[in-house]
């Protein structure tokens, strides 16, 4: 077999083996690689990028859940208080159906938050978005800081934040509304 049969052979298993779209990202991969250098590349990799992404019902980003008592799922009610993510239940800071006021129930983006990340100042609950999950709507919102940094250590997005806020951390609250 000479060169040009060899070559011929190799193109026709490749494409055999990889789809359009997967060879153009490779092909693209490689061009920012050259361009952007080993971290630019690194970013690209799906396997390392995987690893980054959060996600609940609704959500999927880069950015974390805020503080809550079942986290990743931080579900709250609609003064801000953590309910339990599968039942709706009031609960407490440790997890425990909220029976008393002798039990710490605090609001997960405005009290739990600075608490536990005090870098993030004295953050708000501002921008929402709604998804539909499990055929209900579901508001997602940002607990929003001035923190150029969120709450998994990444510069933070503007996002849906008003002003010069940008997004901290992100929770949710389910409704009665069916989709």
């Amino acid at each position: 077999m000479n060169l040009h049969e060899r070559v011929e052979r190799a193109t026709e298993d490749l494409a055999g083996r990889t789809s359009r779209r997967s060879l153009l990202g490779m092909i693209g991969r490689g061009a920012v690689a050259l361009a952007g250098g080993g971290f630019v590349a690194a970013a690209l990799d799906p396997e390392r990028a995987e690893a980054r992404w959060y996600t609940f019902c609704g959500h999927t980003y880069t950015t974390k859940s805020c503080p809550h008592p079942y986290a990743p799922y931080s579900r709250i009610d609609k003064q801000g208080y953590p309910v339990h993510p599968d039942f709706g239940f009031p609960v407490d800071d440790e997890g425990a159906p909220y029976t008393s006021p002798t039990q710490t129930r605090s609001k997960t983006c405005e009290e739990r938050t600075p608490e536990l990340y005090p870098q993030s100042g004295s953050p708000l609950l501002q921008g929402v978005w709604v998804r539909c999950c499990n055929h209900r709507l579901r508001r997602l919102t940002d607990c929003c800081s001035f923190s150029k940094i969120r709450i998994n250590g990444d510069a933070a997005l503007h996002g849906y934040c008003y002003g010069r806020r940008r997004v901290f951390c992100v929770t949710y609250r389910d409704t009665n509304t069916r989709c």
